[in-house]
């Protein structure tokens, strides 16, 4: 279990109180965010309304809700351990009493959450619409004939290979698809959103041949139930083997929940390979570190735990945990030090983040999205601790396949990611600058369910459609 403390000295009784808090030992559920917030709020009232207003928006004291907070400042930083200090010790100058005799350790803690929670937050402005590309492309139906596709990825300069839902691996050659699959793949679990999912390959592949899917699997004792599942293999004479399996949940955390299993890979330059796991439509698994979904995962290319997992100390979290709170990653690609994601919000709020070592973003305690019948999720799009996504969609475009162009065809867009959405039939180019999000422009629409894009080693964009089942390639040119 990883520990933090935050030690504060007494400048009235001249002591030392240490806290000591376990992180993410208990899952953060909506309802008891909501609880919590509920009773902080009481404490408020009963203890700080009377100088500060009801609303913290001052009164006889300061305002609470205007960031500055000038007596918790230590060097110029607010921290929680000042905080809470001026809460346990007061303030004599300003007249403000002490409260360390009369609350707990605990309800200290909490009016310090509930105020910095209060403090007004900047949301992140939806993207409502978008301009076409200025730049025109022309397009051409490279491969048809794919039955539900769902990745793909380049071999090399003439060879890419195909996911299809169902559990099919397709190989492409000079764009003529091969009609007979790839034999001996993993046994899918084809229900609802599960099947074969995404494919990748080693950035080392022309020298080690390792090629990488995800995918739903069920359980030998229990077919009705399935989890994501991560594996490599090579492929000689149209034969998947040498399969080793890099991740696999535990038994007992299988689901017979037929959605949301994510799920993308991406590599760094560092080693490490990504993959993503939805919340399996249990949403408040995705605050629960001893559970496997909701989150992105990080693990070496065979499989071992990278050393600085965040979470590795932690002995009930998943060791290959890289960031939780996350809804159903659909989108996923490294690109200038940058882990950029993209995920399904439920009705509204689909996200573009950057994923960081050990970090919160905060499914389903905040969102800017509603129930699918239009009914508040969560009164929350921000909460401390919680990370903000760069960009939200709201109403979604159901996003999917992510990828960071890297061509000569197209030498301006050089660092752009490439989004897919499926709601709205769409390929969308998006500036990104300095890690941070500029703005985006729609290149392509109406021609299908944009499932996946790549960027060939020609230059040209690659674009899947599952429905239809082609690929689209994109060069410069056209009206």
């Amino acid at each position: 279990m990883k520990l933090f403390t935050i030690a504060i000295i007494s400048g009235i009784a001249g002591a030392a109180t240490v806290f000591t808090l376990s992180m993410a030992k208990t899952p953060a559920t909506l309802k008891q965010v909501k609880s919590d917030a509920r009773e902080a709020s009481k404490l408020y009232q009963a203890n700080c309304a009377t100088c500060h207003g009801d609303k913290l928006q001052g009164g006889m004291a300061a305002s609470l809700v205007d960031g500055k907070w000038e007596i918790a400042k230590t060097d110029a930083a607010i921290t929680d351990a000042a905080m809470v200090a001026i809460i346990n010790d007061g303030n004599e100058e300003l007249g403000m009493p002490g409260f360390g005799d009369t609350l707990s350790q605990a309800e200290t803690l909490s009016l310090v959450s509930y105020i910095k929670n209060q403090n007004p937050n900047t949301p992140i402005a939806s993207v409502t619409e978008s301009a076409k590309a200025q730049i025109a492309v022309q397009k051409q139906v490279w491969v048809d004939g794919l039955e539900q596709p769902w990745g793909l990825t380049f071999l090399d300069e003439n060879t890419m290979l195909v996911t299809e839902i169902g559990g099919q691996l397709r190989l492409i050659t000079n764009g003529q698809l091969n009609p007979e699959p790839i034999k001996n793949t993993p046994a899918v679990w084809a229900k609802g959103q599960g099947g074969l999912l995404d494919i990748a390959v080693d950035p080392g592949f022309a020298q080690n041949g390792w090629v990488y899917m995800t995918f739903s699997h069920a359980l030998d004792s229990n077919p009705d139930l399935a989890m994501t599942k991560l594996v490599r293999g090579k492929i000689k004479d149209g034969l998947w083997t040498d399969e080793q399996v890099l991740f696999e949940a535990k038994a007992e955390h299988y689901s017979k929940n037929r959605r949301h299993f994510g799920s993308r890979i991406a590599f760094d330059d560092q080693g490490h390979i990504y993959f993503s796991i939805g919340d399996r439509g249990e949403k408040n698994s995705a605050q629960d570190l001893s559970l496997p979904n909701g989150k992105i995962h990080r693990l070496m290319h065979d499989g071992s735990v990278p050393a600085d997992n965040y979470f590795l100390a932690n002995t009930d979290a998943y060791p290959s945990i890289f960031s939780y709170g996350n809804r159903n990653a659909q989108g996923l690609v490294w690109g200038d030090g940058v882990l950029w994601e993209t995920e399904h919000g439920p009705k509204g709020g689909d996200e573009l983040n950057r994923i960081k070592n050990g970090a919160n973003y905060g499914w389903p305690v905040i969102s800017y999205g509603r129930n699918y019948s239009g009914t508040e999720l969560t009164p929350f799009t921000h909460r401390d601790g919680m990370e903000q996504p760069a960009s939200q969609w709201t109403p979604s475009i159901a996003v999917s396949g992510l990828e960071i162009y890297q061509g000569e065809m197209f030498a301006g867009w050089q660092g752009y990611l490439l989004a897919g959405a499926l709601k709205f039939k769409e390929l969308r180019l998006i500036e990104i600058k300095d890690g941070q999000y500029v703005f985006e422009q729609i290149l392509l629409q109406g021609d299908g369910r944009v499932r996946d894009v790549t960027s060939g080693p020609d230059g040209a964009i690659y674009v899947l459609l599952d429905s239809p089942g082609q690929i689209l390639r994109l060069t410069p040119g056209g009206e």
